[in-house]
């Protein structure tokens, strides 16, 4: 039988895929959605085994690859950080040649890029990237199908990030946007822009595909126009002790109406990743307001209520998107060249 060009294909970077591929998956996403809101079947992964592994804790990556796997007709198993012994007491190519004799494929969600590209080689069968320190592949397809869903389009989007400049879901961002052919901005001051090799990586997919990319610490320029403003928490896992340094650099960086009317367009949408500090009602929340007096960080309670919030939307299209993700890379479908 014909394979197509994502079966038995891993998920691991968006890198590793072509701007043609990239918007196959947003648009396959865009349609499974149409087929769960109308009670349509799609068992695709009929009979498949789905190992979920976690070594970072999770609210939607594990939801949305449970719902999706169900929904697909396979049977997800759950193996949080105290099930796996990645590195620990057996190595990531041991556990992954165990794995890949169990089940039809793998999610990872964790530290080391290195990690769920060791699984990939040695378990042979796909594995798809719930986040690491380095990238958050399967949060792209999401993103950006909420902004098709929005604008009719993703390319030529002026896409305006403001934060943390170096973490993971900013490279994602700045390279799935780069091949994409979206206009990125990443506003950050410049202690946290994003590293080099990552700017030329996706200086390298802006001039195939005609994106403009701007790296900045001057929000009036980086906001300007913009269709879309994205942010993140400011300390990312791994980070807590960093809250008050953090706190201090990017209070200018936060999404509030000031930012908002700088961006000066009424059809503007906002999103985040989440969890979001927008209030008090967390622990982490009231520890910061005792701590260093601030009610709210990344993003403000008022922005986050607003008309122009789309962060619910994007997080449901999770779910949408790794079933597309997972159907693609494992349901034996007929998928033309793209």
């Amino acid at each position: 039988m014909k394979k197509s060009v994502f079966q038995g294909k891993s998920f691991l970077a968006e890198k590793d895929y072509t701007k043609a591929e990239l918007q196959y998956l947003i648009d396959f996403s865009e349609h499974l959605k149409n087929l769960k809101k109308n009670g349509i079947p799609h068992h695709y992964l009929e009979g498949k085994n789905i190992a979920l592994l976690f070594e970072k804790a999770s609210t939607r990556t594990r939801s949305a690859f449970t719902t999706a796997a169900i929904d697909l007709g396979a049977h997800p198993e759950y193996l949080g950080k105290d099930d796996i012994q990645l590195g620990k007491k057996e190595s990531v190519e041991d556990t992954a040649k165990v794995l890949g004799s169990m089940f039809d494929g793998i999610e990872f969600r964790g530290f080391s890029q290195q990690a769920v590209e060791q699984l990939a080689e040695f378990s042979g069968v796909p594995v798809w990237n719930g986040l690491t320190d380095e990238w958050h592949p399967t949060q792209m397809i999401a993103d950006f199908l909420t902004v098709q869903e929005n604008f009719g389009h993703v390319e030529g989007i002026n896409f305006a990030y403001a934060g943390d400049g170096r973490n993971n879901v900013a490279n994602s961002l700045l390279v799935t946007g780069a091949i994409l052919g979206v206009n990125m901005r990443i506003v950050s001051p410049k202690s946290l822009f994003p590293a080099e090799e990552i700017v030329k990586s996706a200086q390298g997919y802006a001039k195939k595909s005609g994106a403009q990319l701007i790296i900045t610490d001057d929000v009036s320029e980086g906001v300007k126009g913009a269709d879309v403003l994205y942010t993140d928490v400011w300390v990312s896992m791994g980070e807590e002790d960093k809250f008050e340094e953090r706190i201090k650099l990017l209070k200018p960086y936060q999404i509030n109406m000031d930012m908002v009317k700088k961006a000066n367009n009424d059809d503007l949408i906002i999103l985040h990743c989440l969890p979001a500090f927008h209030d008090t009602e967390t622990v982490y929340g009231k520890e910061m307001s005792t701590r260093f007096g601030v009610s709210e960080m990344e993003i403000t309670d008022e922005v986050f209520r607003s008309k122009y919030a789309r962060q619910f939307d994007q997080a449901e299209n999770r779910m949408h998107s790794i079933k597309a993700i997972m159907a693609a890379t494992l349901g034996n479908l007929f998928i033309p060249k793209v």
